[in-house]
């Protein structure tokens, strides 16, 4: 979406286009914060070369060369549990079944195509309405809500849940609220990072996905919260007045820019972040080179396609420029333009202030702005015989051919 056009509301940080109890088990809640936890310890072992970024203390920093233990790894199958939530002064007017099936199976869809398989988000929805004890025009539920009573939410959900749930069993808790609720504001979906963790069934629940979403939900709203869970950060711009364009860093690319996007799968950095990618699959370019990168995004049931599917230049300490080909296949089979996309990434930049930015290949121009959430990096990718020199970093990208398999012939000149 252009400046000029309407803004409309950012559920999750990104924004719609215009067109578009104790007998059971015992839980605690001291304080929490929404901003999230600090950087945390290290686990897994480290990415190596020296294209991979130091990991910092920004919230969901970009480097990787550790992996911060305080969250789950989604390089394996992972448990989620989804709760829903009712409240005394509303009657639901849609069934848990028709709710779960808002967001599943299209989330693990999502995951399981971009992780070429690795990962599998296995869902169980706890169906049935669960009351909370007060209306829900009593949580004053917004999207920057009162700590108390975003603490008195989480409070009564978990006493509600807790006779009925074992959450010992689960790496992932979605708390649905009835959509229709009249105190119920779907600006205030988001992930709640706890500075001290909620105690339930034996085990620490260090954050809570808190769904608000009205029926049917916006696209790819839970797989954008879902990355959150993984270390990931927001990639929209928030203005600071709130008024503005939010996505103006990454546009269409990436799910954690926009939920909306046409081309949703996510960066091949932060794949390579995930575990999605090995270091085989990554080349870190010091010199002239030539190169073939193999599409980003896959059909699901392709698996890991060998070759080189990220080619990245280090540019200072904790800054690199990333080169990966965006094809219309997978998670991107809307995208509005196939190429080679060029990016920066900042490792020691917090979320939402642009750990990423894409570089326009075409800034003069824009495209599909019936369909973009920001028609002006529509069209970033290099095509077929293009070159782009970046000028801040001095790096030239040539695109000299596609391969009769569909892979992308590039030449990077750092």
């Amino acid at each position: 979406m252009e400046g000029q056009q309407p803004l409309a509301r950012p559920p999750g940080g990104v924004h719609r286009p215009s067109l578009r109890s104790t007998a059971a088990g015992v839980f605690s809640l001291v304080a929490f914060a929404a901003t999230g936890l600090v950087a945390g310890p290290a686990a897994g072992e480290p990415s190596a070369g020296p294209c991979a970024l130091p990991r910092t203390d920004a919230h969901h920093s970009l480097g990787l060369d550790t992996w911060n233990a305080a969250y789950p790894r989604p390089d394996r199958a992972l448990d989620a549990v989804m709760v829903f939530l009712s409240f005394p002064d509303a009657a639901p007017l849609h069934g848990t079944r028709t709710i779960a099936a808002d967001y599943f199976p299209d989330t693990a869809d999502f995951f399981e195509r971009a992780s070429y398989g690795r990962f599998t988000l296995r869902a169980e929805p706890r169906h049935g309405w669960l009351r909370m004890p007060r209306p829900s025009t009593a949580y004053a539920i917004q999207r920057d809500w009162a700590p108390d009573r975003r603490a008195a939410y989480l409070r009564d959900a978990l006493a509600v849940a807790d006779p009925v749930v074992d959450f010992s069993r689960y790496d992932i808790v979605y708390l649905v609220a009835d959509p229709d609720a009249p105190g119920v504001d779907s600006d205030a979906t988001k992930v709640v990072n706890l500075r001290t963790p909620l105690r339930a069934d034996g085990r620490d629940i260090d954050r809570v996905v808190t769904l608000f979403e009205r029926h049917p939900p916006d696209r790819n709203v839970l797989a954008h919260e879902t990355g959150h869970v993984f270390d990931l950060p927001d990639l929209y711009n928030r203005p600071v007045d709130g008024k503005g364009d939010w996505d103006t860093h990454v546009g269409d690319w990436d799910v954690m820019g926009s939920q909306f996007a046409l081309a949703p799968e996510p960066f091949g950095w932060h794949k390579w972040k995930l575990g999605w990618l090995d270091e085989h699959q990554v080349r870190c370019v010091r010199r002239s080179e030539t190169l073939t990168l193999q599409p980003l995004a896959a059909e699901s049931g392709e698996g890991a396609v060998p070759g080189t599917r990220l080619a990245v230049v280090r540019t200072g300490p904790g800054t690199v420029l990333a080169v990966e080909a965006r094809g219309a296949a997978g998670n991107d089979r809307a995208t509005c333009a196939e190429g080679v996309l060029v990016y920066r990434v900042r490792g020691g930049t917090e979320s939402g202030a642009g750990p990423v930015e894409v570089v326009d290949a075409h800034p003069l121009t824009e495209a599909c702005r019936d369909r973009s959430v920001y028609p002006p990096l529509a069209d970033a990718p290099l095509a077929e015989g293009e070159s782009l020199t970046v000028q801040e970093e001095g790096v030239r990208v040539e695109v000299l051919y596609r391969t009769a398999a569909g892979g992308w012939t590039v030449r990077i000149t750092p």
